[in-house]
């Protein structure tokens, strides 16, 4: 009787059915390093025989690279950001694409006043790692030991694929909606400054704003719905003539409901309102909210995949993004 019949087969049990030392059957099964063409054999032989599994880290620590952990790094002011359901999102998609290969998914924070942190995962086990709420300084700040190993969702460098939402092109198709509904006087809530590709809706808004010959009216935002409450708030006593708010959050854009509300302002009666990502709670609203769709998870698990094929990847892939119209707007 084996003893894969008590336990699963070990290298060890491995090396002593075939006959050869342990060294000899970790380069065979780790495909590296010389083995005769008969130790190949019999290693091979034991392999079938015992039913052996190589076990993920080990087989990463001998080929010296390939990892057995996948790591989301995020990028915010403070660790509450892991708690973001958009962060979440992003591992449980990065987990779909990375268990059946064996390999495990961290979370790791990276602070907004110190990107360093990336020095602490330029080890063996990482196989990749994936930025989300990527800056230029982050990029800068990739080690070189860990280029190719690294991947973007959100801005990008030379040696950093980025993977993200058009969000440039569907806010345009959110704001070309609001005009031919006949709104004229829209303003935007924006993102966090500091980050790069929420920069791309406002440039949008202004672009088009410009063509239509209408006034720019922009407040910043940090894709809270708190954020959102204020920024009604704001634009009623900034902009009494106000008929539409667009956010390019549709947390935000449910807080600036919420704020209008508040307000006695009625949506879309007074106010229309849209926002950008197509939560399920943007569905179930009253009224409905106005969105554009955001492909989190197959964005995610697209850079999931780049990383685990090892394959040179496009410096930017955009994924489209789509009008959602609802009753808000």
């Amino acid at each position: 009787m084996t003893a894969a019949a008590h336990r699963p087969a070990t290298l060890e049990d491995v090396a002593r059915v075939a006959g050869v030392s342990r060294s000899t059957a970790s380069r065979v099964i780790a495909g590296t390093g010389f083995a005769s063409p008969a130790a190949r054999e019999l290693v091979t032989a034991a392999v079938d025989q015992l039913g052996y599994v190589p076990n993920p880290a080990a087989r990463a620590l001998v080929r010296g690279g390939g990892g057995v952990r996948m790591v989301v790094a995020v990028l915010g002011t403070s660790a509450a950001v892991l708690e973001d359901p958009y962060v979440h999102q992003v591992v449980g998609s990065v987990a779909r694409v990375c268990t059946p290969s064996g390999v495990g998914v961290a979370l790791h924070w990276l602070p907004l006043d110190d990107p360093r942190g990336l020095d602490q995962l330029d080890d063996r086990s990482v196989c990749g790692v994936i930025l989300v709420n990527t800056t230029e300084d982050l990029l800068e700040s990739v080690p070189r030991s860990l280029r190719g190993r690294v991947v973007s969702i959100g801005v990008g460098s030379a040696s950093v694929p980025s993977f993200d939402v058009d969000n440039g092109a569907g806010s345009e198709a959110v704001l070309r909606h609001l005009y031919a509904t006949g709104r004229r006087r829209i303003a935007m809530v924006t993102g966090p400054r500091w980050l790069p590709c929420a920069q791309r809706p406002v440039q949008t808004y202004r672009r088009l704003m410009s063509q239509a010959g209408l006034p720019e009216r922009v407040l910043p935002g940090d894709f809270t719905a708190a954020r959102g409450r204020a920024a009604a708030g704001v634009a009623l006593r900034q902009w009494p003539d106000l008929d539409a708010i667009y956010s390019i959050s549709d947390d935000t854009a449910l807080g600036v409901m919420a704020g209008l509300r508040d307000a006695g302002v009625q949506v879309p009666g007074d106010v229309a309102v849209a926002g950008f990502d197509d939560i399920p709670l943007a569905g179930l609203t009253a009224p409905a909210l106005t969105t554009a769709s955001h492909p989190v998870g197959r964005i995610a698990a697209a850079a999931a995949t780049a990383l685990l094929d090892g394959r040179p990847s496009a410096p930017v892939t955009l994924f489209p993004s789509a009008l959602v119209a609802r009753a808000s707007a």
